[in-house]
């Protein structure tokens, strides 16, 4: 279906905006409409992105984020959120997953697994100064950011404190 690499990595060149433009002349010219659509989706939410900004009169408004503001993490922001809403319709129609979900999870880093979260907590932390799980969920979710669910590092930390 796709031979073209749809998608984007932390590793990548480009930033986030300009791929996502570039991946979406690319889905255009290869009418390839489920992906142009989702990516007119994303961008589409752009507008919400907004600045704080004082008037000449001292009151506070909002202005639109310039292209040049807009980071890769609004825009993971936005993907998140969109993910998080096509995950609750599907849900509701009984079905596990779109095209739609596909595409947008190209875009955003694959998120820490188990394994990983229960790696770098073996390697980066002592384990015999931490008494309480909560205590160690600071430093593994500062490492990990978004890509980690908190529900699943407090079973690790739990898992792993136990005796």
């Amino acid at each position: 279906m796709m031979t073209y690499f749809y998608g984007w990595s932390l590793n990548s060149e480009a930033s986030l905006y300009e791929k996502l433009r570039e991946d979406l002349k690319t889905a255009m010219k290869k009418k390839e409409d489920g992906v142009r659509d989702t990516i007119r989706m994303v961008m589409s939410e752009f507008p919400k992105l907004t600045v704080p900004i004082t008037l000449d009169s001292g009151k506070k408004s909002v202005r639109c984020k310039k292209e040049d503001e807009i980071t890769n993490e609004d825009i993971m922001s936005i993907i998140r959120s969109l993910i998080k809403s096509e995950k609750i319709l599907l849900e509701a129609k009984k079905e596990t997953s779109s095209l739609f979900l596909e595409v947008l999870q190209e875009y955003i880093p694959k998120p820490a697994n188990e394994e990983e979260i229960r790696k770098w907590i073996r390697e980066n932390m002592d384990l015999s100064a931490i008494k309480n799980p909560m205590n160690a969920m600071g430093p593994v979710m500062k490492h990990f950011g978004q890509r980690a669910d908190g529900a699943l590092v407090k079973k690790v930390l739990q898992e792993t404190l136990s005796p």
